[in-house]
């Protein structure tokens, strides 16, 4: 065999391969369909939705090493209980806080948020990402401000 013939060889078994890793990859959707890895399951009608009362709180201007609390409000506008899994932020400066419980359909609930303003200066914008069970899974609220010099 020529160094061609090799190389034509090592490319048809590395397409194959490849190929075969794709089709390994599908899962089965709730009736039995494939679909694709990594592709989402339409959520379910009746899903729970999360709706903030507000979805940005400007805190205005703060002197450094100053601290914002602040609480979103928000109700589950849908057919089902919403259960918050995780809130993250986009710092260790700022702190969501998940309430525990599952919130029954036309409930309201809080998710409570601390930014600590120490070693920050300017123009601020923290973002709070919410994860759950509703109808889109992710959410994301806003926590906006300016920190000056103390």
């Amino acid at each position: 065999m020529n160094k061609k013939q090799i190389l034509t060889g090592f490319l048809a078994v590395t397409i194959f391969a490849a190929c075969q890793q794709g089709t390994a990859n599908q899962d089965k959707a709730k009736d039995g369909k494939s679909i694709s890895a990594g592709a989402k399951v339409p959520a379910a009608p009746d899903a729970a939705i999360l709706t903030f009362e507000k979805e940005s709180y400007d805190f205005g201007k703060i002197k450094q090493g100053e601290k914002v609390h602040y609480d979103f409000k928000f109700r589950n506008t849908g057919k089902t209980p919403l259960i918050i899994s995780n809130a993250t932020a986009t710092c260790g400066c700022t702190i969501p806080e998940i309430p525990k419980a599952p919130v029954k359909p036309g409930d309201e609930g809080i998710i409570k948020v601390v930014f600590n303003s120490t070693g920050k200066m300017g123009i601020q914008d923290k973002v709070i990402t919410v994860t759950s069970n509703a109808n889109p899974e992710i959410n994301e609220v806003h926590l906006k401000g300016e920190v000056t010099e103390p």
